[in-house]
C-alpha cells in the first residue's frame, strides 16, 4: 500500500489541480513558453512590465534615438514597458507621455494621457502639453489577432497608417517614428510612403521578437517636417 507522500507525488505528477483542468492547451503553451523565455525572465528581474521592452532596447542601441531632454509619446502604451525604458534613459531630463484608451498603473517619470489617439480631442490634449511638438513617436500597438495572417496584416497596416498620420501631425523636424508591423506585403508600400516624409527609413526584426512571429518594426528617422 502506497504511503501518503507517494500518493501526493502522484497527484502532483498528474498536475491534478483545479487551475490546470480549466486551462486550455493554447493558454498552457503560452504560460510554459513564458516560463522558458529568457526575455520574460529578464523583464521580471529588471522590473519591466513586459518582454517587449527588449525590442525597443535593441532598436535604440542600433539607431541611438532616445536621448535626454526629448519629448517622447508612446501610443497604445499599455502595459507600459516601452514608456518605462524611455523614462529610465531620460532620467527625468525630458518628457515621456504614455497614451492609451485604458488606464495603466503609474510609471515613475511618465505622464499618462487617457484617450484614443485617433480622435482630435486626444491630439488637442497632447498639443497643449507639447505645443512645440515631440521628438519621437513610439508604437508597439497591434490589433486583436484573428488567426488569419492576411486579415491580421491588413489590420495592423491600418493601425500603422493611423500612427504614421499622428506622427506627421506631432513630430518636430528631425524627429523619429518607430512602429510595429506584421510582414505580409503592405509594409513595402508603407515604407515608400514614409520615405516621402523622413530621410531615413529602415526595417528591423529585434532578437526579442519570436522567431515564428511575422512581427517587424519600421524605424523612420529625420522627419522632414
Amino acid at each position: 500500500m502506497a504511503d501518503k507522500s507517494t500518493s501526493k507525488k502522484r497527484k502532483i505528477n498528474k498536475h491534478n489541480t483545479r487551475f490546470e483542468k480549466t486551462v486550455t492547451p493554447s493558454t498552457r503553451y503560452y504560460l510554459e513558453r513564458q516560463v522558458r523565455d529568457p526575455y520574460s525572465n529578464k523583464a521580471r528581474e529588471e522590473g519591466y512590465r513586459s518582454r517587449a521592452v527588449y525590442k525597443l532596447s535593441e532598436i535604440n542601441d542600433k539607431y541611438n534615438l532616445i536621448k535626454q531632454g526629448q519629448i517622447i509619446v508612446d501610443l497604445g502604451a499599455a502595459p507600459g514597458s516601452w514608456s518605462q525604458m524611455a523614462a529610465r534613459i531620460m532620467q527625468k531630463n525630458g518628457t515621456v507621455i504614455a497614451l492609451d484608451k485604458i488606464e495603466i498603473d503609474t510609471i515613475d517619470g511618465v505622464k499618462f494621457l487617457l484617450g484614443d489617439f485617433t480622435e482630435d480631442k486626444c491630439l488637442d490634449a497632447l498639443l497643449k502639453i507639447t505645443p512645440k511638438g515631440v521628438d519621437i513617436v513610439l508604437s508597439d500597438m497591434a490589433p486583436e489577432t484573428s488567426g488569419t495572417a492576411s486579415v491580421d496584416h491588413l489590420r495592423i497596416m491600418g493601425l500603422a497608417e493611423l500612427a504614421a498620420d499622428f506622427a506627421e501631425r506631432t513630430l518636430k523636424p528631425g524627429g523619429s517614428f518607430i512602429c510595429k508591423l506584421f510582414m505580409g506585403g503592405g509594409e513595402k508600400a508603407f515604407s515608400v510612403s514614409l520615405r516621402k516624409q523622413y530621410n531615413k527609413v529602415n526595417f528591423i526584426k529585434p532578437s526579442a521578437s519570436r522567431a515564428d512571429s511575422k512581427e517587424i518594426f519600421i524605424v523612420a528617422r529625420d522627419f522632414k517636417g
